[in-house]
């Protein structure tokens, strides 16, 4: 009876995080979405947790709460592909790579989208404009209405032109 009470409470704390998140209650969220993780730790929740710490620009703790939901549940794909975009922020693409390849790897429809997008741009920084066409070319295959993808399909296209 315990765990099921303790699993209850933390689909509530983590209720109460993610609207305090959203209402941009960044402090509480935090205090909300720590709450859920002693209750019952989900990957979900520590990425949710390291998406607040991406929006105050504390990339560190949001990727040492993303890694934290990669041990706990290696599939989830959300939170590579979270620490990829952390990198990112701290200029470090080089080591996002590898985070963005294994969100693709792990299957997530919404993830794989963005994962390939975000390789693309960052072969497109580095000059690699056929490396950047083919991961921008497969977030279109996965959703064929993702703007930014089309966007950069045309911009790379006219660069080879």
């Amino acid at each position: 009876m315990i765990k099921k009470n303790s699993i209850s409470l933390a689909v509530e704390y983590f209720d109460t995080a993610y609207k305090l998140h959203v209402d941009g209650k960044l402090e509480n969220a935090i205090v909300a979405y720590r709450a859920s993780i002693r209750m019952c730790p989900t990957a979900k929740a520590y990425t949710c947790l390291g998406v607040v710490y991406s929006l105050q620009g504390k990339y560190d703790l949001a990727i040492e709460e993303c890694k934290k939901a990669v041990e706990l549940e290696p599939e989830f794909g959300e939170s590579y592909h979270d620490i990829g975009s952390y990198l990112v922020s701290l200029g470090r693409e080089e080591d996002a790579i590898h985070w963005f390849e294994k969100a693709i790897e792990m299957n997530s429809a919404d993830s794989n989208c963005h994962s390939y997008y975000n390789l693309g741009k960052i072969y497109e920084k580095k000059g690699d404009w056929l490396k950047a066409l083919k991961h921008f070319n497969k977030a279109i295959t996965i959703d064929d209405n993702y703007e930014p993808a089309q966007n950069a399909v045309i911009k790379i296209s006219t660069l080879l032109n």
